[in-house]
C-alpha cells in the first residue's frame, strides 16, 4: 500500500485517470483511451509525477490545457483536472454547449460549491448534455509533491501566497484571509490525502497562528459531520504507530536568513543558483564549439532536464556537498567506461581472423558474454544519459561556483552561524570587486546582520556605503533593518548553532589527471551538520523538550469536542511521524536539514518528516520580494 504523501498522490491520480475506478488487471492490460484537460494548477500537479509516456500507459492519448482552443472529438470521453474557479467553470460549460466530447468527468483540484455544481446543472441541462456527465469528484489534491518528503502548494500564480503577499504593509484584512483560506485548503487536502488528522501547533501572534486556527476548524467541521466525513479510515492512523502525526506550522519571519544562506549541497546549488522548478532544471549548453573570433559569442541552446526518484543517483547525491557529488559523478563516468571498454572488446573479438587460436577460444567464451551484453545494452545506454545529465548540471554549477566564489561565501556564513572567526572579515568581501554578484553581498550582509554579532546604526551605515559602492541595491537591508526593531524574535542568536567548518585536502581524487571537473580553487568544505531554527522547533516539539522558544506555542487537536484556547498539550511520548509546513516559503536547504535531523535519529528510533512550504523560493526571488517591502518603507 502506497506510504508516502507523494505516493498517495500518484494512486489518486492513476485512480482519477481510470474514471475513478480501482485498476484492475484488465485495464492496466488495456486501459481505455481518453482525453485528459488540465488548467496551469493541475498542470504543475501532474507534471512532477507522470510522465507522458506514463500518462500514454494509462490511456491518455491527448492531454490540453483546458483555455486553449481545443477541437470536437465527439466520440472519446474527456476527463477535466482542474481548480473549481469561475473562469473554470464558464469554461467547462461552454464545452457543454459545443458538444467537444462523449462523456464528461469532471474532477474538481478542491472543493466544489454547491453554488458552482448548480451552475454545471443548469448549463448542462441547456446543452441536453445531461446524460454525459458521467461523474463530478472532489479529488482534494491541492498541493505540488516533489519529493516523498516535500510538497509544496502553489507555483504558477504563487505570487499571490508569498512572502511579500503576506507582509505588505497595505494588506487588507480580506486580502489576508483570502491568502489564508488558499494555504488551509491545500493543506486540507493534504491530509484527506493521507487520510489522518494530526496535532497541530504553531507560535502565537503571525500568520501561522491564522493559518492553524482555521485548519483546526476545517478539520473539526469535517470530522463532525459523521456522514460526508473524509476521515472515516482514520482507524489506520500514520506509517509507524498508532500515534497521531504532528503538524508544525511556522512562519517565515521566524528565520529570514535561511532563505538567503549560501549553500553547498547538490539539490539545494541546483535550486540557488541554476532555478531547479517542479524537478526540472535548465541549464545553457553551446552548441557550436567551433572557432570563435572574440568579437562573437558562442551559440548557446537551453536544455531542460528531469531530476525524478528514479535516477538513483539523484536520490543518493542530492543531499551531499557539491565537491562529493563531483567524485561521485567522476566515479560513475569511469566505471561506465570501463564496461564500454569491455563491450568494445567483445567487437574486436568477435571481427578477429578464423585460425587465430586465441580468437577461437575467446569466441566460444564470447557468445555468453555477447549475450549478456546486449540485454544490458538499454541499462548502459540509459546510465551513460544519466551521467551526461549530471555532468552537465555540474560543469555548470562549478562555473558558478567559480565565477561568484560561492565557496567563499559559503564558509563565511556558516563561520557566522556558529560563532566562530571569519577567515576573511565582511569588509573585504564587500569590498572585493572579483567576489561574486551584487545580490551575493547583500545576502552575505543580510545574515551578518541578523546571525552575527550587534552592530551599531554607525557600523551599518559604514557596511551600506560599502555596498552602494560595489552597486548594490539597499532595499532589501532597509526592510530587514526595520524587521529586526518591529520583530520580537530579536533575531535569536541561540537558533542558530553549531555547525563548525573544516577545508579538508584539495580534492585530491579529482585532482588526478583526467577528470572532466577543473577544481582548482575551489574549497573543499567539510561541513559538520547543524540545526537550523526551523529543525530546533521540531526537534523540541516531536521529542516534547522545554526549550524556551517552543514554550508558548499553540496546541490544537481537531478531535478534541471542545475547542478550547487553552488547549494543553495531552500526549506525553514523543512524535515518531511530523509535517513540517513554513507560511510564507520555504527552501531545499531548509527541507534538506530536516532530512539529516530524521536520519540522524534512525538508530534510537524511526521518525518521518515532511517537509512543506507555501512556495519554493530561492535567495534572489526571495531578495527581490525584501526590496519590493523595502521600497514601501
Amino acid at each position: 500500500m502506497a506510504s508516502s504523501l507523494r505516493e498517495k498522490q500518484v494512486t489518486a491520480l492513476k485512480r482519477m485517470l481510470n474514471f475513478n475506478v480501482p485498476f484492475t488487471k484488465a485495464t492496466v492490460a488495456e486501459p481505455q483511451w481518453k482525453i485528459l484537460v488540465y488548467d496551469r494548477c493541475g498542470q504543475d500537479i501532474i507534471s512532477p509525477l507522470l510522465t507522458v509516456k506514463e500518462l500514454r500507459d494509462l490511456g491518455v492519448t491527448l492531454h490540453l490545457n483546458l483555455h486553449t482552443d481545443r477541437d470536437p472529438i465527439p466520440d472519446v470521453p474527456v476527463i477535466y483536472f482542474v481548480m473549481p474557479t469561475d473562469d473554470n467553470i464558464q469554461r467547462i460549460c461552454r464545452d457543454f454547449q459545443n458538444g467537444l466530447y462523449e462523456s464528461y468527468y469532471l474532477n474538481f483540484i478542491s472543493a466544489v460549491s454547491r453554488q458552482k455544481l448548480e451552475d454545471i446543472a443548469s448549463a448542462a441541462v441547456q446543452s441536453g448534455t445531461v446524460h454525459q456527465v458521467s461523474k463530478v469528484v472532489d479529488q482534494y489534491l491541492n498541493f505540488i509533491s516533489l519529493e516523498d518528503d516535500l510538497f509544496t502548494l502553489r507555483h504558477q500564480d504563487r505570487e499571490a501566497i508569498s512572502y511579500y503577499a503576506i507582509n505588505r504593509g497595505d494588506v487588507k484584512d480580506s486580502e489576508m484571509e483570502a491568502i489564508m483560506d488558499v494555504i488551509v485548503d491545500s493543506l486540507f487536502s493534504v491530509f484527506v490525502t493521507m487520510g489522518t488528522v494530526p496535532i497541530i501547533r504553531c507560535p502565537r501572534g503571525n500568520a501561522a497562528e491564522m493559518v492553524s486556527e482555521k485548519l483546526d476548524k476545517k478539520l473539526r467541521d469535517n470530522l463532525r459531520d459523521a456522514r460526508n466525513s473524509l476521515f472515516a479510515s482514520d482507524a489506520v492512523p500514520g506509517q509507524f504507530s498508532f500515534q497521531r502525526p504532528l503538524l508544525v506550522v511556522l512562519d517565515r519571519n521566524q528565520d529570514l536568513a535561511t532563505m538567503l544562506h549560501h549553500t553547498w549541497t547538490y539539490q539545494a546549488l541546483a535550486h540557488d543558483v541554476l532555478d531547479l522548478r517542479l524537478n526540472r532544471v535548465e541549464i545553457e549548453e553551446v552548441i557550436d564549439e567551433g572557432i570563435h573570433s572574440p568579437s562573437r559569442k558562442p551559440r548557446t541552446k537551453k536544455k531542460a532536464y528531469d531530476m525524478n526518484t528514479k535516477d538513483k543517483f539523484w536520490m543518493a547525491q542530492k543531499g551531499s556537498p557539491f565537491p562529493t557529488v563531483a567524485e561521485a559523478v567522476q566515479e560513475e563516468l569511469d566505471a561506465y567506461r570501463t564496461e564500454e571498454d569491455e563491450v568494445k572488446k567483445l567487437k574486436a573479438a568477435m571481427g578477429l581472423e578464423g585460425e587465430d587460436v586465441s580468437a577461437i577460444s575467446m569466441l566460444s567464451d564470447s557468445t555468453a558474454k555477447l549475450t549478456s551484453a546486449v540485454s544490458s545494452l538499454p541499462e548502459l545506454l540509459e546510465r551513460k544519459r544519466l551521467i551526461d545529465m549530471h555532468t552537465n548540471i555540474a560543469t555548470a554549477l562549478l562555473e558558478q561556483i567559480k565565477q561568484r566564489k560561492l565557496d567563499t561565501y559559503f564558509e563565511t556564513e556558516e563561520r557566522m552561524m556558529s560563532k566562530s572567526t571569519l577567515s576573511q572579515s565582511l569588509m573585504d568581501i564587500i569590498s572585493d570587486p572579483e567576489a561574486g554578484k551584487p545580490e551575493d553581498k547583500v545576502r552575505l550582509f543580510i545574515i551578518a546582520l541578523i546571525c552575527g554579532p550587534p552592530m551599531s546604526e554607525a557600523e551599518i551605515d559604514q557596511y551600506c556605503v560599502a555596498l552602494q559602492a560595489s552597486n548594490c541595491d539597499l532595499t532589501p537591508v532597509q526592510y530587514v533593518r526595520r524587521w529586526k526593531s518591529y520583530s520580537k524574535i530579536t533575531a535569536t542568536p541561540s537558533l542558530y548553532t553549531g555547525g563548525s567548518i573544516s577545508t579538508t585536502g584539495m580534492f585530491t581524487n579529482l585532482l588526478s589527471k583526467g577528470s572532466s571537473f577543473v577544481m582548482e580553487g575551489v574549497k573543499n568544505l567539510v561541513v559538520k551538520r547543524h540545526n537550523l531554527p526551523a529543525t530546533r522547533i521540531v526537534d523540541a516539539l516531536m521529542e516534547l523538550k522545554s526549550l524556551q522558544d517552543v514554550e508558548d506555542y499553540r496546541y490544537f487537536d481537531p478531535k478534541m469536542l471542545r475547542a478550547d484556547s487553552a488547549n494543553v498539550p495531552r500526549n506525553k511520548s514523543p512524535f515518531q511521524e511530523a509535517y513540517v509546513f513554513m507560511v510564507g516559503g520555504g527552501n531545499y536547504i531548509e527541507y534538506q536539514n530536516l532530512v539529516d535531523y530524521a536520519r540522524s535519529k534512525a538508530a534510537v528510533a524511526q521518525k518521518k518528516i515532511i517537509y512543506g512550504c507555501s512556495d519554493l523560493v530561492y535567495a534572489t526571488m526571495f531578495l527581490k520580494q525584501l526590496a519590493q517591502l523595502g521600497k514601501e518603507i
